[in-house]
C-alpha cells in the first residue's frame, strides 16, 4: 500500500482489528480509503465507513480507540464565544490565536481534511467501479453520503478558517476536489464564492442521493438539508433566508424527527436513540475521553458567562454546574451535560432543535412574522422545561427577538457543533463587539492556517492578521 505523506489515517493500527459489519467500527482491514480499495458493494460500504471513522476523529486514548469529536467540533464554538474556558489557556481566550493554540486549531484543520480526503477516496473508487459490480441504488446512496461528508468537512473549513462573511474575499477554502497524492499536495486557496458554490453542489448531490432513512450516525438527505440550512443562514445572501425557512420547515414536517418532550432525556436516557437526533457520533466501546476532558481531568470548564446565562433556567441543574474532580478534588464549574455514564461519550452534529431555531432566526432576519418566530422559539424552550417566556413575549422588534434566539441557541446547543459561535457572528460587527467585548477586529472571526500546512504548502496564503510563517 502506498503511503500518503500528509493525510495518514490516524486509526490504521486499530482498524486492522475491527470487523467489516455496517457500523462505525467497520474499517477496511488496513484502514485505507483509496479508490482502488472499492471492488464491489461490500468494499464500497467499508470505504464509506472509513470516511465516517474520520468524521468521528477516532484515535487511541488511554489504550482505547476513542472518538475525538469534542476537540474538533464541540469545544471550538463554545470557547470562542466565551462560554467555555480551557485549563490550558495561554492567553488565547480573548479570541486571538497562534499556530499552536487554542489546542483545537490544528486538530480541527487536520480532521476536516481527513474527512474530505476519505470522502474523495470513496467518490474516486465508485467512479472507477464497473456498473456490474454494484447496484445503481447502492452506488448512488454511497455517493450521496460521501458528498455529504465532503461538504461537511469543507463547510467547517470555510466557517473556521476562511472569510465566510465576505463572499467577495479571496480567502476561501483550499478545496480538495480529488484524493490527495504527491502530485497535488501543494494547492492554493479558492475564493469564498467558489467555496460556497462547491459546498452547495456537494450538498445538493447529497440531498438527491443520500437515503431518507438511516441509522442516526449515518448521513441522510435530512442531514444534508440541515447542513444546507446552516450554510445559507451564515452566507445570508439574497434569498438565503427564504431557503432556510423552506429547508427547516421540510425537515420539521417531513423528516420523521420529533423534539424530545424533555430535553434532558437526550443526554441522560436516550442518546442516539432519540427521535430528535438527525446525525450523531457513536462512541467507541469503553472510551472515557469526554468524561476526562470535562470532569475527571477537566481540560475544559464551563465559563461563568454560561452559568450566568443559565440562572433561573431549569437546565442549570444539568448543563453546567459545580463538580468536584474525582482525581484532583478541585471543585470547578464543569460541562455536565455529558456526565451520563452510559451516554456521556456521544456527540451530536445535528439535532431537530437547531432547525426550529434556524427557522425562527431566518423569519426574524427576513422581516417575517415575529409571532411565528416566537412560537418556534417557545416550543423549543418549553421542551427544555422553561415556563417563563416573558423575555420572548416582550421582544418587540426583530433585533430584540434575535437576541433571545441567540440565548436559546447557547443554552440548548452548548458544546455540540459550534452553533454558539456562528449565532454570535451573524449579528452586526457592532453588536458582536458589545456581546463579546474581547472581539475588536473581524480578524478574530476566523482562526489561522496552521503552521504545519504553511510549511508544506507554499501556495496557500495565511489569513490576514496572522504571520505568514
Amino acid at each position: 500500500m502506498k503511503k500518503l505523506p500528509i493525510y495518514i489515517l490516524l486509526v490504521s493500527l486499530s482498524g486492522a482489528q475491527l470487523s467489516c459489519k455496517k457500523d462505525l467500527n467497520a474499517l477496511p482491514s488496513n484502514a485505507k480509503v483509496e479508490g482502488n480499495v472499492i471492488l464491489d458493494q461490500k468494499s464500497a460500504q467499508i470505504a464509506l465507513n472509513g470516511a465516517y471513522y474520520q468524521l468521528a476523529g477516532v484515535y487511541i486514548y488511554g489504550n482505547v480507540p476513542s472518538t475525538h469529536f469534542e476537540n474538533t467540533h464541540e469545544n471550538a464554538g463554545a470557547f470562542m464565544s466565551g462560554y467555555l474556558v480551557s485549563n490550558f489557556d495561554d492567553g488565547l481566550g480573548n479570541n486571538t490565536a497562534t499556530y499552536e493554540g487554542p489546542n483545537f486549531v490544528l486538530p480541527m484543520w487536520t480532521n476536516c481534511y481527513q474527512v474530505v480526503n476519505a470522502a474523495n477516496g470513496v467518490i474516486k473508487g465508485l467512479a472507477e467501479l464497473p456498473a456490474d459490480k454494484i447496484p445503481d441504488t447502492t452506488r448512488n446512496r454511497v455517493l450521496g453520503e460521501a458528498h455529504f461528508l465532503r461538504a461537511y468537512g469543507h463547510y467547517n473549513l470555510l466557517m473556521y478558517y476562511s472569510q465566510f462573511f465576505d463572499t467577495t474575499s479571496q480567502y476561501g477554502v483550499m478545496l480538495r476536489k480529488e484524493f490527495v497524492t504527491t502530485g497535488n499536495i501543494v494547492q492554493a486557496r479558492n475564493t469564498v464564492k467558489e467555496s460556497y458554490d462547491y459546498i452547495l453542489a456537494d450538498i445538493d448531490s447529497a440531498i438527491a442521493n443520500a437515503p431518507t432513512a438511516n441509522a442516526s450516525y449515518y448521513a441522510t438527505t435530512w442531514a444534508a438539508k440541515a447542513l444546507k440550512a446552516r450554510l445559507l443562514i451564515n452566507r445570508g445572501g439574497a434569498g438565503d433566508f427564504a431557503q432556510v425557512i423552506s429547508l427547516t420547515k421540510d425537515i420539521i414536517t417531513n423528516g420523521g424527527f420529533s423534539l424530545e418532550a424533555n430535553l434532558k432525556d437526550i443526554f441522560f436516557q436516550k442518546g442516539l436513540a432519540s427521535k430528535e437526533v438527525i446525525l450523531g457520533i457513536a462512541p467507541e466501546p469503553n472510551q472515557i475521553i469526554k468524561q476526562d476532558d470535562y470532569i475527571n481531568y477537566p481540560e475544559w470548564n464551563a465559563a461563568q458567562q454560561m452559568a450566568d446565562l443559565l440562572q433561573s433556567d431549569p437546565r442549570s441543574a444539568w448543563v453546567a454546574g459545580m463538580v468536584a474532580s474525582p482525581y484532583y478534588g478541585d471543585i470547578t464549574l464543569c460541562v455536565t451535560k455529558y456526565t451520563s455514564e452510559q451516554l456521556g461519550e456521544i456527540s451530536y452534529a445535528f439535532r431537530l432543535t437547531e432547525m426550529y431555531l434556524l427557522e425562527a432566526e431566518a423569519i426574524a432576519r427576513s422581516g417575517g412574522p415575529l409571532a411565528d418566530a416566537k412560537t418556534l422559539l417557545k416550543t423549543v424552550m418549553t421542551n427544555a422545561g422553561v415556563t417563563d417566556f416573558s423575555a420572548v413575549d416582550n421582544a418587540a422588534t426583530a433585533d430584540d427577538l434575535l437576541l433571545e434566539i441567540n440565548k436559546e441557541v447557547v443554552r440548548n446547543l452548548y458544546c455540540e457543533d459550534g452553533a454558539e459561535w456562528f449565532s454570535l457572528l451573524r449579528f452586526t460587527f457592532d453588536q458582536v463587539k458589545t456581546m463579546r467585548p474581547t472581539i475588536t477586529d473581524k480578524i478574530q472571526y476566523i482562526m489561522p492556517i496552521p503552521k504545519t500546512e504553511l510549511n508544506k504548502n507554499g501556495s496557500i496564503k495565511q489569513n490576514p492578521g496572522y504571520p505568514a510563517i
